[in-house]
C-alpha cells in the first residue's frame, strides 16, 4: 500500500441517511492497495471511493452497519428468483474499468431521475473519472446489455476473498425491470464463481427505507463496530 494521506477525522456534517443526526468519518487516501491489504480494510468496515478509503466515526451513533453476504452460501428467495427471471434477456460481462462516454451518460441519467440530481450537482465527467476509473485497488466493471444497448453498469473492487459493490447505476427506463436486485444478484454470482466468499453490498441502517433491499440477501453479516467481529443477525 502506498499511502498518500495519513487516517484522520472528517469535519461533522449533516447526515444524509438519518434526519437530525450529525455524520463523521475517519478516512484516508491511497494507492497501489494490494489483494490481502484491500481485504482487511473490508474486514475493518472501510469501504471506498478510487484512492479514498473510509468508514464512519460519529460520535453519538453507529446504525451505519457494513452487510456482507455470504457468497458461497446465498440461495435467491423466490421473489429474487422472479428478477432473474423477468431479465433472462439482458447479457452480463465483466471488464477492465475503462472509461466510456456511454458509462457517464448513463450515470447522469441515473442521477437525475433516481436522486432528482440535475447535472451540477451530480458531478463533472472529471468527478466522475476520479472517483470511479482512478486506481487504488483491482476491481471491474459488471456490465448489462439489453441486446446491443447498455442498460446498467457495477462498479466492483476485489480482494482476495471478496467482491466489494461501489456503486451500481441504471437506466431509469427500465426501472421496472429491478436492475438494482439483479445486479446485485448477478454479482453475487460472479463472486461466487470467482471462488470467493463474501458480497459487500457497503453500510445497511435498518431505519432507512431505502437500504432494505440489502437485507434481503440471504445468509449475510453485519459488523458490530464495538467487538469489530462479523455476526449473522436474526430475520
Amino acid at each position: 500500500m502506498k499511502l498518500l494521506s495519513p487516517p484522520r477525522l472528517s469535519p461533522e456534517e449533516k447526515c444524509p441517511y438519518i434526519d437530525n443526526q450529525l455524520a463523521r468519518h475517519e478516512f484516508f487516501l491511497a494507492t497501489e492497495v494490494d489483494s490481502k491489504e484491500f481485504n482487511s480494510c473490508l474486514e475493518r468496515g472501510f469501504r471506498k471511493f478510487g484512492i479514498y478509503f473510509f468508514r464512519p466515526n460519529c460520535q453519538t451513533c453507529q446504525k451505519c452497519l457494513p452487510l456482507r453476504v455470504l457468497a458461497d452460501k446465498f440461495q435467491p428467495t423466490k421473489s429474487q428468483k422472479r428478477v432473474l427471471k423477468k431479465n433472462k434477456d439482458i447479457s452480463v460481462f465483466y471488464n477492465p474499468p475503462l472509461y466510456r462516454e456511454e458509462i457517464y451518460q448513463l450515470f447522469v441519467m441515473h442521477s437525475k431521475i433516481r436522486f432528482n440530481q440535475d447535472k451540477e450537482k451530480t458531478g463533472s465527467r472529471e468527478d466522475f473519472i476520479q472517483t470511479h476509473f482512478t486506481p487504488s485497488t483491482a476491481s471491474v466493471l459488471s456490465e448489462f446489455f439489453l441486446d446491443d444497448k447498455l442498460v446498467a453498469v457495477g462498479f466492483l473492487d476485489l480482494s482476495v476473498e471478496a467482491t466489494s459493490s461501489v456503486y451500481f447505476i441504471y437506466d431509469p427506463d427500465y426501472e421496472k425491470r429491478s436492475l438494482g436486485i439483479f445486479g446485485a444478484l448477478k454479482e453475487i454470482e460472479y463472486t461466487k464463481e470467482s471462488q470467493k466468499k463474501y458480497y459487500y453490498l457497503g453500510y445497511f441502517i435498518e431505519e432507512n427505507q431505502s437500504m432494505n433491499y440489502k437485507n434481503q440477501f440471504y445468509p449475510h453479516e453485519t459488523y458490530d463496530w464495538n467487538k469489530e467481529t462479523w455476526n449473522i443477525p436474526p430475520k
